[in-house]
């Protein structure tokens, strides 16, 4: 399988249950384990051979270009261009834009507001050997529910054995939650409305074909979506490296 040389890192969000930080700092370049939640995006995506990432900025968009710009004089990689988003698009509505940007082949999705440590085999490279064309027009990374840390949702999906997804009902409870990373092909955006949409529009499509699918990650995931979040998650990035097994 090729590997997917593009990527797009959705960045746009308001940040608001981050208040009163993202008042003045955009939520991808808040700090966590040393450094900010966008740099460890790139980051992974530079070590999995991604050339060309894809940033839509909206709040307070001057300090991530400004920060993207430090990274390039750097020679931090990829290579980064910006999609702006005059008016939030959610995700969805934010790839669709950023097409022209992304190409034609199959793209890393990531968003700037998780973590995750690796497992044996790093989380990009796992997805990318589980990539089926063929069969698959998304696929998803997974956390199990219970062993998330700062996230307090429901879950989002039941994944049969051939991790083929299917959504949890309401008032349901499902054993797993989307990791937000994911590889996607740019068909799937490019007949959609314009303005905002979410992801799930796209996956609900997906779902109903049976071209939705899901890998369970193997290691640590973070959701660091409020102010309480972040000393949490820190500490536990800070630890030294030990082998993660689920209780």
């Amino acid at each position: 399988m090729t590997k997917p040389t593009r990527a797009m890192v959705l960045a746009a969000g308001l940040g608001q249950r981050m208040r009163p930080i993202t008042d003045r700092i955009p939520k991808p370049l808040v700090k966590v384990g040393g450094q900010s939640m966008l740099d460890h995006a790139l980051d992974r995506l530079e070590a999995a051979g991604v050339e060309q990432a894809v940033v839509n900025t909206h709040w307070l968009a001057d300090q991530i270009l400004t920060h993207l710009d430090r990274r390039a004089q750097a020679g931090r990689g990829p290579v980064t261009l910006i999609s702006p988003e005059p008016e939030l698009l959610e995700t969805a509505g934010g790839i669709k834009r950023a097409l022209p940007l992304l190409g034609d082949q199959p793209f890393f999705a990531v968003n700037s507001d998780i973590l995750w440590l690796d497992g044996p085999t790093p989380a990009l490279e796992r997805l990318t050997r589980n990539w089926d064309p063929e069969r698959m027009d998304v696929l998803l990374l997974l956390a199990a529910t219970v062993w998330t840390v700062g996230y307090d949702g429901s879950g989002d999906f039941h994944m049969d054995p051939a991790g083929r997804l299917s959504w949890r009902t309401e008032r349901q409870l499902a054993p797993f939650v989307y990791a937000g990373v994911q590889i996607a092909k740019p068909e799937l955006f490019r007949d959609l409305p314009d303005g905002p949409l979410s992801n799930k529009a796209v996956w609900q499509k997906a779902s109903e074909e049976g071209r939705l699918f899901g890998l369970r990650h193997d290691g640590p995931w973070y959701h660091v979506g409020t102010p309480e979040a972040i000393p949490q998650v820190d500490a536990q990035i800070r630890q030294p490296a030990v082998r993660w097994v689920e209780p």
